[in-house]
């Protein structure tokens, strides 16, 4: 058996279409807020696209999953997102679904929470895309609107 996958960076096959690059960061803020009302926060994901500027839309299908309607670089993208891994207070991470309508588009997504005090949070983000545009400047905007977001409150 190959358990061999694509190296990092490495273009992943797509039946002779235009390679995808990808794209990744990470960027962490410190949020005034408990970690429970921090995590509740991200868990709202009808709020989205308060913080997440890329998403225009989100609905919910069932527990794990949503379809949310992106922007970028003038573009719309409806994909699936799937939630994969929910630690209560500590993490989430999700990804998107492969489909008919972008099907060379991947994005990939973790949230990590730890208490710094019963007062305030680390909230930590990384974030991997093939969306185009970059990823770096995107993770500090999303986490300094999630920021302004949950302390407005």
């Amino acid at each position: 058996m190959n358990t061999r996958g694509p190296v990092p960076n490495e273009a992943m096959p797509n039946k002779g279409t235009r390679p995808r690059t990808m794209d990744a960061a990470e960027g962490s803020i410190t949020v005034n807020a408990p970690v429970a009302a921090v995590y509740k926060r991200w868990l709202a994901f009808e709020d989205y696209p308060k913080f997440i500027t890329a998403i225009k839309h989100v609905r919910k299908l069932d527990k794990n999953h949503f379809v949310a309607s992106l922007a970028f670089n003038g573009k719309q993208y409806d994909t699936t997102l799937e939630m994969m891994l929910r630690v209560p207070e500590r993490r989430l991470a999700w990804r998107t679904l492969a489909d008919h309508h972008a099907p060379d588009h991947f994005a990939a997504g973790v949230v990590s929470f730890a208490p710094l005090s019963d007062q305030s949070t680390c909230v930590t983000l990384k974030l991997t895309s093939s969306f185009g545009g970059t990823v770096a400047n995107r993770v500090d905007k999303y986490l300094r609107n999630f920021k302004r977001l949950i302390e407005k409150r």
